[in-house]
């Protein structure tokens, strides 16, 4: 049996509202359950205790200041398995060029061993809360959505949908491919992104790749009149190799750098590339991708944490934009709750299951959304979100429209306008080809969300 530390990691007399208050904590909300025949109470106790001051014994090195940065149980019910616990802000690391707070020292308390302890069956961090003194140490965003509606002509608040795809296959194309795929698109479309797995591999080198794609940019733009938007991944290992990538990638664009976005694949190459990339790159927006995220924020997974946490913690890092899923309207697992996670990316104060986060006015995070999304499906989408204040990437969405990649992206750009108008969606369709054609194209998602649609619009 481990240590019952109850007596000392554990205080359920502390007031949730006046450690707010306080603002000395950073407070924490896990779904935990122990393993049979260990006390719920002095489980949670031993989880705080790994995740600050203790350990598995008592030592002698501790003193009264160990005891004042203790980790504290405030909340235990185990009924529900919520256990919430008081991290004093003074146990968390801080730089030493410059004092600033970091997204792995949290992680490193909050969800390091505690997890997997004997002890634990299961615990899983649902929501946190940074109080200002702490939240201050964290620099946010440096580029935000609005960098790109300026560039693409639009007001720079609340200028709506931009529209984009990924170039499918996920493993990507050659060059030439690749390059020719992008044109396609950009003539109905805004917005680009390399998928995760594409970079430098041998079939596909990145400085052919970027250097015909630039070209294709600057041609679509010719031919349309229109500003059109890049992603390139940056992500690996190696610091160096990931500046080298990004000045590459901007000399390569030259006058339309400003065009361009780095895609950062912000959970596999952790906080460290992602401060990379924005510190070193501040005018470039920030693309944070998840990739391998469900590994741990799945909703089927007792261990890890949310999604809404992994937002929460883009935006402490910086992130400009990070993906979102599709809130259950796409392929992607996931429900029209998850809208939550949106809202706290992009409102100064939002809430969350546990906590309500003030932002402090940092700047906000584009929600990017990704995954199976096509202008039938999005229909539903923005009427669940509220706004179009958004970048969605449809890939099947554009290149499986059966008129071509930039009627896709049309029918995105429609279904938009239709739910921003407030128009029935078949009526709205019939006057619109893009959309219609897109009822056709996708037409199994059609026949499950829009009975009739295939009268209305004489389709057999």
């Amino acid at each position: 049996m481990a240590l019952d530390q109850s007596y000392r990691y554990v205080n359920l007399d502390l007031d949730e509202d006046q450690l707010i208050k306080l603002g000395r904590h950073v407070l924490v909300a896990y779904i935990m359950r122990p393993k049979t025949g260990y006390d719920f109470l002095a489980t949670a106790a031993h989880f705080a205790a790994e995740s600050s001051t203790g350990t598995n014994v008592e030592v002698c090195t501790t003193d009264d200041h160990t005891r004042s940065v203790d980790a504290l149980v405030y909340h235990a019910d185990e009924k529900t398995g919520l256990v919430k616990i008081a991290f004093p802000i003074d146990l968390f690391d801080r730089n030493i060029i410059d004092g600033k707070a970091m997204v792995a020292s949290f992680l490193t308390l909050c969800i390091g061993n505690n997890q997997g302890m004997g002890d634990v069956e299961y615990g899983k961090m649902h929501d946190f809360y940074f109080p200002p003194e702490y939240l201050k140490l964290y620099d946010g965003p440096a580029t935000t959505l609005s960098h790109f509606w300026k560039i693409l002509g639009r007001r720079e608040q609340h200028g709506g949908l931009i529209v984009g795809t990924i170039i499918k296959p996920k493993l990507g194309l050659r060059p030439q491919p690749f390059a020719k795929a992008a044109y396609d698109f950009w003539l109905g479309g805004d917005f680009i992104k390399n998928d995760e797995p594409q970079g430098n591999q041998p079939f596909a080198p990145l400085k052919e790749t970027i250097t015909l794609t630039s070209d294709s940019l600057r041609r679509a733009q010719d031919k349309t009149g229109e500003a059109k938007l890049f992603s390139a991944n940056i992500t690996a290992d190696d610091h160096d190799e990931m500046l080298a990538r990004g000045e590459f990638i901007l000399d390569a664009f030259k006058e339309n750098a400003d065009h361009v976005a780095f895609l950062v694949d912000g959970y596999v190459a952790g906080p460290s590339a992602v401060t990379t990339a924005r510190k070193n790159f501040p005018n470039t927006y920030i693309h944070y991708h998840r990739a391998g995220h469900g590994a741990v924020t799945s909703a089927q997974s007792k261990r890890g944490y949310t999604s809404l946490v992994l937002c929460k913690l883009a935006r402490l890092l910086g992130a400009s934009g990070i993906h979102t899923g599709t809130m259950g309207f796409g392929k992607m697992e996931g429900e029209a709750a998850d809208r939550l996670s949106a809202y706290m990316l992009e409102q100064d104060i939002a809430s969350g299951p546990y906590f309500e986060q003030p932002w402090l006015g940092m700047k906000p995070t584009t929600p990017i959304i990704s995954g199976g999304m096509n202008a039938v499906r999005a229909l539903g989408f923005f009427e669940n979100l509220g706004h179009g204040n958004v970048i969605m990437t449809a890939g099947g969405g554009c290149y499986g429209h059966l008129d071509g990649p930039a009627e896709g992206a049309r029918s995105l750009r429609q279904a938009y306008e239709c739910w921003a108008t407030g128009a029935n969606p078949l009526q709205f369709a019939k006057e619109h080809r893009a959309l219609a054609r897109a009822f056709e194209s996708f037409s199994g998602d059609a026949d499950a969300l829009y009975a009739g649609w295939r009268s209305a619009f004489g389709v057999s």
